[in-house]
């Protein structure tokens, strides 16, 4: 690991299909917060969340593709390495509120820690300010250690919910950062 963290649009010449191979995506999960009778709780719920080679690679494609449609992304770079990235849609929505999406904020397990996830989540607040949302939307992983992230960084729960968003995942917890 180098001292010259950088940061980058993300683009078709500096992030390809390849750019996740050595991304290590392993979450350690011990408990996860679920609502039960409108209140939420946490709850015991050990497991270990791994992308395999095959999954980074996916996920770069994924990546790749939106950002040349309809998603900004950001890349926080160690040398020439991804150790970590975030991207925003383009699409407004909402009723009572301007939303955009973020749509993934990810950090390598050896980079966490070291304000690279607040400095990449500022970088889509900003993108999200210029595309003139009021709000930035996020179906967050409800585990206790990325809750306590989200929160930490300003978060709290949505006031509006984008039902599709949480039927897609229902276990996340549907949160929104005001811009």
């Amino acid at each position: 690991m180098s001292a010259e963290i950088h940061y980058q649009r993300l683009n078709g010449a500096n992030f390809t299909g390849h750019s996740l191979d050595d991304f290590v995506r392993h979450q350690t999960v011990t408990a996860c917060w679920r609502k039960t009778d409108n209140d939420w709780k946490l709850v015991p719920n050990a497991y270990e969340e791994n992308w395999s080679q095959a999954q980074c690679r996916r996920m770069a494609e994924d990546v790749l593709h939106h950002i040349n449609l309809d998603q900004t992304g950001f890349g926080a770079f160690d040398g020439e390495r991804i150790i970590g990235f975030a991207t925003v849609s383009h699409r407004i929505f909402g009723v009572a509120s301007r939303y955009v999406q973020l749509v993934c904020l990810q950090i390598s397990e050896e980079y966490r820690r070291q304000g690279i996830g607040r400095k990449l989540f500022s970088l889509a607040c900003e993108e999200a300010r210029r595309l003139d949302a009021d709000k930035l939307y996020i179906s967050a992983h409800s585990s206790k250690e990325s809750q306590a992230a989200y929160r930490a960084l300003g978060c709290g729960f949505a006031e509006e919910i984008n039902e599709k968003l949480a039927a897609a995942e229902p276990f996340d917890v549907q949160m929104e950062y005001r811009l």
